[in-house]
């Protein structure tokens, strides 16, 4: 039982070598600063999900501001990203 729960961990390791990456999260956070960039500009809603500036939801608006603020990095940082993960990784 010990040998097949081993095998299955070895296994699972070498499928999954870097779960939580650099590059993982870094692609994670230009996803949702472009996500909630992209949901600020449907009115529904923005009134529903970004109209709290405090707290747990805030953190929506904080990231929606990043996405049109600094709209012109983020797209630069995206591509860059895609580059990075199609051609070196």
């Amino acid at each position: 039982m010990t040998c097949h729960l081993q095998t299955k961990l070895l296994l699972s390791s070498l499928l999954h070598p870097s779960v939580y990456s650099f590059d993982g999260i870094v692609v994670f956070g230009l996803l949702y600063i472009c996500t909630c960039a992209y949901l600020k500009k449907v009115p529904r809603l923005n009134s529903w999900l970004l109209s709290e500036k405090k707290g747990v939801w805030g953190v929506f608006y904080k990231a929606a501001v990043i996405g049109t603020r600094l709209h012109h990095a983020v797209a630069i940082t995206c591509l860059s990203m895609a580059l990075y993960l199609v051609f070196l990784k």
